[in-house]
């Protein structure tokens, strides 16, 4: 799915779509999970290198991000501070923090800094950003940029809400939704707030247990779930379950409750068939992840998104089970 200028977004089953180009949003992803490989090959690092390079090319010298590349390789948007500038912000971050090639670190600090001067009026983006800058300062404690990124990313938090019956920040869950639970929590820990730590496990918990139907996840679908809706709902996505694995890593390594570790295995599970529809929702020989679960089937094209959500879920479970023998 990568050539020399990136990596591309679509697939027809396991072949690349290039007609449709390159997104900001999947290369920074590529980016995480090529750096927090433990003991990475050269190829591993090839895929860094390569991710990097593009999240440069995506950056404005005042800090957004454009989000689209064609074929060609041509941008076709105008930088913006939507979702691509904070996964950008995240990839970058977790260079950062995660490298094992100094180059690698040393450039992904230089870009974090430039992008990490402005802030954006979206949640994700922001949630996104203060991931980034949470695992910048897991490396480098009194990086002033990154901390004042993420103690603004705090202040801007909304009140918390007080319902017992739906305490989620929304009206109702939308995409990538334990992002936002995640984020508290590592706001939380990189300013040593435990009252903000807790209310991010408090939310994590919460919507675990939305998600969760009998001895299995059952995601937030496409077109989002609100009070009073009855599951199962399709279409579900593979980000939405790598999305609570990476929250229920983050607050094994805060909290010590079994849940946490119960829910990235429950999320490594979805892959392997322990879901509403009893489907396998990765190619084991390709090792790409398919792109969406369906009450009549599985979309089998296997594009970028929802590979990486394979690989991410996957490094957490492998993670875990190495730290518990």
């Amino acid at each position: 799915m990568t050539d020399h200028r990136g990596t591309f977004e679509h697939a027809c089953l396991d072949e690349p779509r290039r007609e449709h180009g390159y997104c900001t949003d999947d290369v920074a992803r590529v980016l995480v999970v090529t750096t927090r490989e433990p003991d990475p090959s050269g190829e591993v690092n090839r895929l860094a290198g390569v991710s990097l390079r593009f999240l440069n090319e995506a950056q404005s010298l005042g800090g957004a991000c454009r989000n689209r590349m064609d074929s060609a390789g041509n941008w076709t948007d105008e930088p913006s501070l939507n979702d691509c500038w904070g996964r950008c912000l995240w990839g970058l971050g977790t260079a950062v923090a995660c490298s094992d090639v100094v180059w690698v670190r040393k450039s992904a600090l230089v870009q974090f800094e430039r992008a990490a001067k402005v802030r954006s009026p979206w949640p994700r983006a922001m949630a996104y950003a203060a991931l980034g800058a949470a695992e910048v300062l897991s490396a480098q404690p009194d990086h002033r940029a990154a901390r004042k990124l993420i103690t603004d990313y705090a202040v801007s938090l909304p009140t918390p809400n007080d319902s017992a019956d739906w305490p989620w920040p929304e009206p109702r869950l939308t995409y990538a939704n334990a992002l936002l639970a995640e984020a508290i929590i590592a706001a939380g820990v990189a300013l040593e707030a435990p009252n903000l730590w807790q209310r991010g496990l408090d939310l994590l918990g919460w919507l675990l247990d939305i998600e969760t139907s009998g001895d299995h996840l059952s995601p937030t679908p496409v077109g989002g779930r609100g009070p009073g809706d009855v599951g199962p709902a399709f279409d579900q996505q593979p980000i939405e379950v790598s999305s609570l694995a990476d929250a229920c890593a983050r607050a094994a390594a805060v909290d010590p409750a079994a849940r946490w570790i119960d829910g990235v295995r429950a999320a490594a599970s979805w892959f392997t068939g322990s879901n509403d529809s009893g489907e396998v929702m990765w190619n084991p020989e390709t090792g790409g992840g398919f792109d969406g679960l369906h009450a009549d089937g599985v979309n089998r094209n296997q594009g970028t998104e929802s590979t990486l959500a394979v690989i991410s879920t996957l490094q957490h479970a492998q993670r875990i089970s190495l730290l518990q023998r």
